[in-house]
């Protein structure tokens, strides 16, 4: 009984425990391309918001200018679906609120509840194409900019004189959605397309 035990012993032979932090945290191709996708799109979303913050904001042309840290991240809501888009949008409006340069917390909630609605528009009524994701995303834009406008009235931050003001901040936001569009849209297909439709 005792040989049969050992015998067994020696013919069992453990894998080896050498395995390294590569071999660990080893990414497919697939995995590196959407790790790199990701990144460029924190990447795009952090120039959007230097550019707004250092730039943008000391150019007013009739008393407005753009907002174009939210069309960065309506436009990746828009592109990437139901599925990843409304995880990022939170995601994405909570960090813009962090950042410092969002009106107030109530953009976490007007951008996630948009920018849902603005990818279940799109992916309700119109196939994926370059006129109706960018419709999509302007509209989203317009309502966030009118949603502003009634929270600062809400709230004693704006008076109703300056619905103007707001009203051109979306249009010039449109504007600058068409290159923007460009962009992000080549960023969205490192790796592939994973949607269906």
């Amino acid at each position: 009984m005792a040989k049969k035990r050992r015998k067994r012993n020696v013919e069992f032979k453990p894998d080896p425990q050498t395995a390294t932090w590569v071999k660990t945290f080893h990414l497919t191709v697939q995995q590196r391309l959407q790790l790199a996708k990701w990144a460029l799109y924190i990447l795009t979303i952090v120039m959007c918001l230097v550019v707004q913050d250092v730039l943008m904001s000391r150019i007013r042309i009739f008393g407005a200018t753009t907002d174009l840290t939210v069309c960065a991240i309506l436009l990746i809501t828009v592109i990437e679906g139901t599925d990843t888009g409304s995880l990022f949008v939170l995601i994405a409006s909570t960090l813009y609120y962090f950042s410092g340069s969002a009106p107030g917390a109530y953009v976490i909630a007007l951008l996630s509840f948009l920018g849902v609605a603005a990818v279940l528009l799109r992916q309700l009524y119109w196939h994926r194409s370059k006129g109706s994701i960018v419709l999509c995303t302007g509209i989203a834009l317009m309502l966030y900019e009118i949603g502003l406008f009634v929270v600062g009235i809400a709230i004693g931050l704006t008076l109703p004189s300056r619905l103007i003001y707001f009203l051109l901040t979306g249009a010039y936001s449109c504007l600058a959605l068409i290159p923007l569009y460009s962009i992000i849209y080549k960023i969205g297909s490192i790796g592939g397309n994973t949607w269906k439709e």
